[in-house]
Protein backbone atom coordinates (compact mmCIF):
# COMPACT_ATOMS: atom_id res chain seq x y z
CA UNK A 1 0.00 0.00 0.00
CA UNK A 2 1.78 3.47 -0.78
CA UNK A 3 0.64 6.34 1.41
CA UNK A 4 0.16 10.08 0.47
CA UNK A 5 0.42 12.10 3.73
CA UNK A 6 -1.05 15.64 3.01
CA UNK A 7 -0.18 18.06 5.96
CA UNK A 8 -0.29 22.26 6.00
CA UNK A 9 3.47 22.23 7.08
CA UNK A 10 6.42 20.34 7.39
CA UNK A 11 6.61 19.87 10.91
CA UNK A 12 3.66 18.02 10.93
CA UNK A 13 4.71 15.17 8.75
CA UNK A 14 6.98 14.57 11.65
CA UNK A 15 4.73 15.70 15.56
CA UNK A 16 1.71 13.69 13.90
CA UNK A 17 2.60 11.16 11.56
CA UNK A 18 5.98 9.91 11.97
CA UNK A 19 4.37 6.15 12.11
CA UNK A 20 3.23 6.70 8.88
CA UNK A 21 6.38 8.64 7.74
CA UNK A 22 8.81 5.89 8.86
CA UNK A 23 9.98 3.55 6.49
CA UNK A 24 7.89 0.40 5.77
CA UNK A 25 7.96 -2.56 3.80
CA UNK A 26 7.95 -1.67 0.17
CA UNK A 27 5.35 1.54 0.23
CA UNK A 28 6.29 4.57 -1.23
CA UNK A 29 5.07 7.43 0.71
CA UNK A 30 4.43 10.76 -0.52
CA UNK A 31 4.20 14.01 1.28
CA UNK A 32 2.31 17.04 0.32
CA UNK A 33 3.16 20.16 2.27
CA UNK A 34 -0.07 22.58 1.86
CA UNK A 35 1.72 25.93 2.74
CA UNK A 36 4.19 25.48 -0.43
CA UNK A 37 2.06 23.19 -2.66
CA UNK A 38 5.84 20.95 -2.71
CA UNK A 39 5.30 17.16 -3.23
CA UNK A 40 7.73 15.04 -1.44
CA UNK A 41 8.24 11.21 -2.76
CA UNK A 42 10.33 9.01 -0.48
CA UNK A 43 10.55 5.36 -1.96
CA UNK A 44 10.67 2.39 0.27
CA UNK A 45 14.69 2.33 0.85
CA UNK A 46 14.55 6.09 2.02
CA UNK A 47 15.90 6.01 5.74
CA UNK A 48 14.37 7.27 8.58
CA UNK A 49 17.03 9.87 8.83
CA UNK A 50 16.86 11.28 4.88
CA UNK A 51 13.59 11.71 5.10
CA UNK A 52 13.37 13.57 8.16
CA UNK A 53 16.44 15.35 6.95
CA UNK A 54 14.23 16.52 3.61
CA UNK A 55 11.50 18.03 5.80
CA UNK A 56 13.46 19.95 8.56
CA UNK A 57 14.93 21.96 5.27
CA UNK A 58 11.41 22.70 4.56
CA UNK A 59 10.36 23.75 7.77
CA UNK A 60 8.91 27.59 8.19
CA UNK A 61 8.68 30.26 10.00
CA UNK A 62 5.03 30.81 12.20
CA UNK A 63 2.85 31.78 9.21
CA UNK A 64 -0.85 32.55 10.27
CA UNK A 65 -1.68 33.41 6.61
CA UNK A 66 -1.14 29.67 5.33
CA UNK A 67 -4.29 28.28 4.99
CA UNK A 68 -5.85 24.79 2.82
CA UNK A 69 -5.55 25.16 -1.31
CA UNK A 70 -8.99 23.74 -1.22
CA UNK A 71 -10.69 20.64 -1.90
CA UNK A 72 -10.44 21.30 -5.94
CA UNK A 73 -6.94 22.08 -5.69
CA UNK A 74 -5.80 18.93 -3.24
CA UNK A 75 -7.84 16.87 -5.50
CA UNK A 76 -5.70 17.72 -8.84
CA UNK A 77 -2.38 17.19 -6.51
CA UNK A 78 -3.79 13.52 -5.05
CA UNK A 79 -4.57 12.65 -8.63
CA UNK A 80 -1.06 13.61 -10.08
CA UNK A 81 0.52 11.64 -6.57
CA UNK A 82 -0.68 9.01 -8.55
CA UNK A 83 -3.59 7.72 -5.83
CA UNK A 84 -5.19 4.68 -6.74
CA UNK A 85 -6.42 1.40 -5.22
CA UNK A 86 -4.27 0.52 -2.50
CA UNK A 87 -3.11 4.04 -1.90
CA UNK A 88 -3.97 5.20 1.58
CA UNK A 89 -4.41 8.98 2.01
CA UNK A 90 -3.46 10.28 5.80
CA UNK A 91 -4.22 13.57 6.75
CA UNK A 92 -5.35 16.36 9.60
CA UNK A 93 -8.45 15.67 11.71
CA UNK A 94 -11.32 18.30 10.85
CA UNK A 95 -11.89 18.27 14.40
CA UNK A 96 -7.99 19.52 15.06
CA UNK A 97 -8.76 22.65 17.80
CA UNK A 98 -5.47 24.26 15.20
CA UNK A 99 -8.31 25.62 12.54
CA UNK A 100 -6.01 25.72 9.65
CA UNK A 101 -5.29 22.10 10.00
CA UNK A 102 -8.87 21.09 10.67
CA UNK A 103 -9.73 23.23 7.14
CA UNK A 104 -7.08 20.74 5.37
CA UNK A 105 -8.23 17.78 7.31
CA UNK A 106 -12.21 18.35 5.93
CA UNK A 107 -10.70 19.83 2.65
CA UNK A 108 -8.87 16.91 2.02
CA UNK A 109 -11.61 14.43 3.17
CA UNK A 110 -13.75 16.22 0.30
CA UNK A 111 -11.11 15.59 -2.37
CA UNK A 112 -10.51 12.11 -1.65
CA UNK A 113 -14.20 11.37 -1.56
CA UNK A 114 -14.07 12.76 -4.86
CA UNK A 115 -11.22 10.49 -6.17
CA UNK A 116 -12.43 7.22 -4.13
CA UNK A 117 -9.69 6.74 -1.93
CA UNK A 118 -9.69 6.26 1.85
CA UNK A 119 -8.19 8.70 4.36
CA UNK A 120 -6.99 7.92 8.26
CA UNK A 121 -6.95 11.30 10.01
CA UNK A 122 -4.84 11.61 12.55
CA UNK A 123 -6.63 12.68 16.00
CA UNK A 124 -4.12 15.92 16.10
CA UNK A 125 -4.82 18.68 18.63
CA UNK A 126 -7.98 18.28 19.93
CA UNK A 127 -8.35 19.08 23.79
CA UNK A 128 -11.78 19.07 24.26
CA UNK A 129 -12.61 15.80 23.00
CA UNK A 130 -11.85 11.95 23.21
CA UNK A 131 -12.13 10.04 20.11
CA UNK A 132 -12.74 7.02 19.28
CA UNK A 133 -9.68 6.15 16.63
CA UNK A 134 -9.54 2.69 14.90
CA UNK A 135 -5.60 2.47 14.70
CA UNK A 136 -3.31 3.56 17.62
CA UNK A 137 0.39 3.60 16.88
CA UNK A 138 2.77 3.88 19.84
CA UNK A 139 6.56 5.30 19.31
CA UNK A 140 9.20 3.11 21.11
CA UNK A 141 11.51 5.04 22.90
CA UNK A 142 14.02 5.65 19.90
CA UNK A 143 10.75 6.97 17.79
CA UNK A 144 10.13 9.39 20.69
CA UNK A 145 14.02 10.40 20.68
CA UNK A 146 13.70 10.95 16.64
CA UNK A 147 10.71 13.18 17.59
CA UNK A 148 12.24 15.64 20.08
CA UNK A 149 15.35 15.65 18.16
CA UNK A 150 13.52 17.24 15.00
CA UNK A 151 11.05 19.18 17.31
CA UNK A 152 14.31 21.11 19.25
CA UNK A 153 17.03 21.01 16.65
CA UNK A 154 15.11 22.45 13.92
CA UNK A 155 11.57 23.50 15.24
CA UNK A 156 12.70 25.75 17.85
CA UNK A 157 11.10 28.74 17.19
CA UNK A 158 8.00 27.14 17.20
CA UNK A 159 8.44 26.47 21.20
CA UNK A 160 8.24 30.04 22.08
CA UNK A 161 6.26 31.24 18.90
CA UNK A 162 3.06 33.72 19.83
CA UNK A 163 1.15 32.05 16.94
CA UNK A 164 -1.33 29.97 18.58
CA UNK A 165 -1.76 27.90 15.35
CA UNK A 166 2.03 26.88 15.39
CA UNK A 167 3.54 26.82 18.52
CA UNK A 168 4.70 23.64 19.93
CA UNK A 169 4.08 22.70 23.03
CA UNK A 170 3.95 18.64 25.23
CA UNK A 171 0.32 18.14 24.41
CA UNK A 172 1.06 19.16 20.71
CA UNK A 173 3.89 16.64 20.54
CA UNK A 174 2.03 13.09 21.02
CA UNK A 175 3.71 9.83 22.58
CA UNK A 176 1.27 7.66 20.63
CA UNK A 177 -0.41 8.92 17.14
CA UNK A 178 -3.76 8.05 16.79
CA UNK A 179 -6.25 7.64 13.82
CA UNK A 180 -9.26 7.49 12.49
CA UNK A 181 -10.74 6.18 9.60
CA UNK A 182 -13.18 8.72 7.57
CA UNK A 183 -16.75 8.33 8.66
CA UNK A 184 -17.39 10.25 5.18
CA UNK A 185 -19.00 13.84 4.64
CA UNK A 186 -21.52 14.32 7.69
CA UNK A 187 -19.41 12.89 10.28
CA UNK A 188 -16.27 15.50 8.82
CA UNK A 189 -18.45 18.16 8.50
CA UNK A 190 -19.85 17.67 12.27
CA UNK A 191 -16.43 17.38 13.40
CA UNK A 192 -15.56 20.31 11.74
CA UNK A 193 -18.47 23.02 12.64
CA UNK A 194 -18.28 21.74 16.17
CA UNK A 195 -14.82 23.29 16.92
CA UNK A 196 -16.47 26.05 14.64
CA UNK A 197 -17.34 28.40 17.51
CA UNK A 198 -19.16 31.03 16.08
CA UNK A 199 -17.60 31.19 12.82
CA UNK A 200 -20.03 31.29 9.66
CA UNK A 201 -18.09 27.77 9.50
CA UNK A 202 -20.51 26.69 12.29
CA UNK A 203 -23.47 26.75 10.01
CA UNK A 204 -21.72 24.51 7.69
CA UNK A 205 -24.56 21.48 8.75
CA UNK A 206 -28.10 21.85 10.31
CA UNK A 207 -27.84 21.67 13.66
CA UNK A 208 -23.75 21.90 14.57
CA UNK A 209 -24.43 21.30 18.95
CA UNK A 210 -26.78 18.23 17.95
CA UNK A 211 -29.53 20.11 20.22
CA UNK A 212 -32.14 18.10 18.71
CA UNK A 213 -30.44 14.49 19.22
CA UNK A 214 -28.59 15.23 22.36
CA UNK A 215 -30.19 13.80 25.85
CA UNK A 216 -27.97 16.42 27.85
CA UNK A 217 -29.07 19.73 25.34
CA UNK A 218 -32.46 18.20 25.65
CA UNK A 219 -32.87 18.26 29.12
CA UNK A 220 -30.91 21.42 29.67
CA UNK A 221 -33.42 23.24 26.93
CA UNK A 222 -36.19 21.94 28.61
CA UNK A 223 -35.06 22.83 32.13
CA UNK A 224 -33.95 26.50 30.72
CA UNK A 225 -37.75 26.95 29.18
CA UNK A 226 -39.42 25.78 32.70
CA UNK A 227 -36.87 28.56 34.61
CA UNK A 228 -37.75 31.39 31.97
CA UNK A 229 -41.84 30.38 32.58
CA UNK A 230 -41.11 30.69 36.21
CA UNK A 231 -39.74 33.52 35.97
CA UNK A 232 -42.05 36.00 33.85
CA UNK A 233 -45.14 35.16 32.36
CA UNK A 234 -46.33 35.21 28.63
CA UNK A 235 -48.89 38.11 29.62
CA UNK A 236 -46.05 40.52 30.69
CA UNK A 237 -45.07 40.60 26.97
CA UNK A 238 -42.20 39.93 24.51
CA UNK A 239 -39.11 38.38 25.32
CA UNK A 240 -36.01 38.92 23.75
CA UNK A 241 -34.00 36.31 22.70
CA UNK A 242 -30.22 36.85 21.91
CA UNK A 243 -28.36 34.81 19.78
CA UNK A 244 -31.14 32.44 19.13
CA UNK A 245 -29.70 30.11 16.59
CA UNK A 246 -31.44 27.83 14.86
CA UNK A 247 -34.39 28.36 17.27
CA UNK A 248 -34.11 25.01 19.63
CA UNK A 249 -35.25 27.67 22.87
CA UNK A 250 -37.28 29.87 20.70
CA UNK A 251 -39.41 26.83 19.57
CA UNK A 252 -40.30 25.89 22.94
CA UNK A 253 -40.66 29.06 24.20
CA UNK A 254 -43.33 30.11 20.97
CA UNK A 255 -45.01 26.40 22.46
CA UNK A 256 -45.03 27.65 25.95
CA UNK A 257 -47.60 30.63 24.74
CA UNK A 258 -44.69 33.42 24.82
CA UNK A 259 -44.34 35.49 22.35
CA UNK A 260 -40.47 35.97 20.86
CA UNK A 261 -38.43 38.78 19.24
CA UNK A 262 -35.62 36.03 18.52
CA UNK A 263 -32.28 38.38 17.16
CA UNK A 264 -29.72 36.10 15.48
CA UNK A 265 -26.90 37.78 13.31
CA UNK A 266 -26.25 34.54 11.49
CA UNK A 267 -28.30 34.71 8.55
CA UNK A 268 -27.50 30.66 7.65
CA UNK A 269 -28.84 30.19 11.57
CA UNK A 270 -31.72 32.84 11.29
CA UNK A 271 -32.93 31.22 7.97
CA UNK A 272 -33.46 27.97 9.86
CA UNK A 273 -34.53 29.34 12.84
CA UNK A 274 -37.49 30.86 10.15
CA UNK A 275 -38.26 27.99 8.44
CA UNK A 276 -38.78 25.82 11.71
CA UNK A 277 -41.13 28.18 13.09
CA UNK A 278 -42.58 29.25 9.92
CA UNK A 279 -43.26 32.06 8.60
CA UNK A 280 -45.18 34.77 8.84
CA UNK A 281 -45.77 33.00 12.96
CA UNK A 282 -47.97 35.51 15.10
CA UNK A 283 -45.69 34.94 18.14
CA UNK A 284 -42.25 35.34 16.33
CA UNK A 285 -40.36 38.25 15.40
CA UNK A 286 -37.15 38.10 13.84
CA UNK A 287 -34.08 40.50 13.81
CA UNK A 288 -30.78 40.19 12.82
CA UNK A 289 -29.40 42.31 15.57
CA UNK A 290 -26.03 41.30 17.61
CA UNK A 291 -26.22 42.10 21.10
CA UNK A 292 -23.26 45.05 20.61
CA UNK A 293 -26.87 46.51 18.02
CA UNK A 294 -29.49 46.22 20.59
CA UNK A 295 -27.23 47.94 23.33
CA UNK A 296 -26.28 50.41 20.23
CA UNK A 297 -22.84 50.17 20.66
CA UNK A 298 -22.61 48.82 16.93
CA UNK A 299 -24.88 50.19 13.90
CA UNK A 300 -24.99 47.37 11.42
CA UNK A 301 -26.64 47.18 8.13
CA UNK A 302 -29.82 48.67 7.93
CA UNK A 303 -30.57 48.95 11.85
CA UNK A 304 -30.93 52.51 12.66
CA UNK A 305 -31.03 53.88 15.56
CA UNK A 306 -34.82 53.45 16.99
CA UNK A 307 -34.32 49.54 16.01
CA UNK A 308 -31.40 48.81 18.17
CA UNK A 309 -33.12 48.46 21.30
CA UNK A 310 -36.15 46.15 20.98
CA UNK A 311 -38.68 46.44 24.01
CA UNK A 312 -39.48 43.39 25.20
CA UNK A 313 -40.51 42.24 28.98
CA UNK A 314 -37.11 40.20 29.65
CA UNK A 315 -34.02 40.00 27.80
CA UNK A 316 -32.43 36.17 27.33
CA UNK A 317 -28.77 35.56 26.85
CA UNK A 318 -28.68 31.92 26.77
CA UNK A 319 -25.38 30.31 26.56
CA UNK A 320 -23.94 32.77 24.70
CA UNK A 321 -21.69 35.46 27.05
CA UNK A 322 -18.49 33.03 26.13
CA UNK A 323 -16.91 35.10 23.28
CA UNK A 324 -15.74 38.34 24.94
CA UNK A 325 -18.61 40.57 24.86
CA UNK A 326 -18.31 43.89 27.62
CA UNK A 327 -21.15 43.14 29.67
CA UNK A 328 -21.25 46.84 30.33
CA UNK A 329 -23.80 46.57 27.22
CA UNK A 330 -26.60 45.17 29.82
CA UNK A 331 -26.88 48.78 30.75
CA UNK A 332 -28.10 50.47 27.23
CA UNK A 333 -30.54 47.50 27.04
CA UNK A 334 -34.19 48.81 27.33
CA UNK A 335 -35.56 46.57 29.80
CA UNK A 336 -34.45 45.79 33.98
CA UNK A 337 -34.82 41.99 33.58
CA UNK A 338 -32.36 40.02 31.86
CA UNK A 339 -32.37 36.21 32.15
CA UNK A 340 -28.39 34.73 31.61
CA UNK A 341 -27.58 31.17 31.48
CA UNK A 342 -23.86 29.95 31.58
CA UNK A 343 -21.43 27.19 32.51
CA UNK A 344 -20.85 27.97 36.10
CA UNK A 345 -16.77 28.84 35.14
CA UNK A 346 -17.76 31.32 33.20
CA UNK A 347 -20.92 32.63 35.84
CA UNK A 348 -17.81 32.75 38.22
CA UNK A 349 -15.57 34.06 36.24
CA UNK A 350 -17.07 36.57 33.92
CA UNK A 351 -20.73 37.53 35.43
CA UNK A 352 -19.83 37.29 39.10
CA UNK A 353 -16.87 39.67 39.18
CA UNK A 354 -19.02 42.13 36.84
CA UNK A 355 -22.37 42.19 38.80
CA UNK A 356 -19.82 43.29 42.36
CA UNK A 357 -18.71 46.02 40.25
CA UNK A 358 -22.11 46.85 38.99
CA UNK A 359 -23.97 49.73 40.03
CA UNK A 360 -27.27 48.99 38.52
CA UNK A 361 -27.80 44.73 38.20
CA UNK A 362 -28.61 42.83 40.74
CA UNK A 363 -28.91 39.06 41.11
CA UNK A 364 -31.95 38.31 42.21
CA UNK A 365 -32.41 34.21 41.66
CA UNK A 366 -29.98 31.37 40.54
CA UNK A 367 -31.10 28.12 39.48
CA UNK A 368 -28.89 25.25 38.83
CA UNK A 369 -30.37 24.08 35.07
CA UNK A 370 -28.49 21.30 34.45
CA UNK A 371 -25.23 19.43 35.76
CA UNK A 372 -22.60 18.42 33.73
CA UNK A 373 -22.22 15.12 31.98
CA UNK A 374 -20.07 13.21 29.41
CA UNK A 375 -21.59 12.82 26.18
CA UNK A 376 -20.78 11.58 22.98
CA UNK A 377 -21.05 13.74 19.48
CA UNK A 378 -20.32 13.31 15.82
CA UNK A 379 -22.41 9.54 15.66
CA UNK A 380 -19.94 8.61 18.43
CA UNK A 381 -16.64 9.56 16.82
CA UNK A 382 -15.97 11.33 20.09
CA UNK A 383 -17.01 12.41 23.75
CA UNK A 384 -16.52 15.46 25.19
CA UNK A 385 -17.71 16.80 28.53
CA UNK A 386 -20.95 19.24 28.30
CA UNK A 387 -20.18 21.56 30.83
CA UNK A 388 -23.56 22.20 32.99
CA UNK A 389 -25.59 25.30 33.12
CA UNK A 390 -26.51 27.29 35.47
CA UNK A 391 -29.88 30.43 35.31
CA UNK A 392 -29.25 34.01 36.60
CA UNK A 393 -32.04 36.61 36.98
CA UNK A 394 -30.71 40.53 37.04
CA UNK A 395 -32.75 43.02 37.54
CA UNK A 396 -31.95 46.47 37.65
CA UNK A 397 -31.36 48.30 40.83
CA UNK A 398 -31.25 51.80 39.45
CA UNK A 399 -31.93 53.93 36.39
Amino acid sequence: MNNILVVLRAEDAVVDFLSVLAPTGTATTHVLLCDTGEALEFAPGTGTAERLAALAARVRLADESVASPGPDALAAHLRQLGGGNGTMVWTHSAADTRRSRGRVGRDVGLAAEELGLSVRHAVGYSPFLQFVSDLDRPLDRQGCADKLRFVNDHCAHLLDTESPQHMLHTGRVPSTERFFASGGAEERERLYALMASLDDEAAAVSDPWEFATSAYEQRRLDATTAWIARSVSPDNGTLVEVGACEGALTTRLVDKGFRVAATEPNPVFRERLHRHLGAGSPQLDLYDHSLEQLAGAEAGAGVGAEQRGVPGSAYLLIEMLYYGQDLDLLDALPGDLVLVALEPEALDTRLRPWLDKSAQWSAVDETVLVRPALEGVCGGRAYLRKRGSTGVVLRRATR
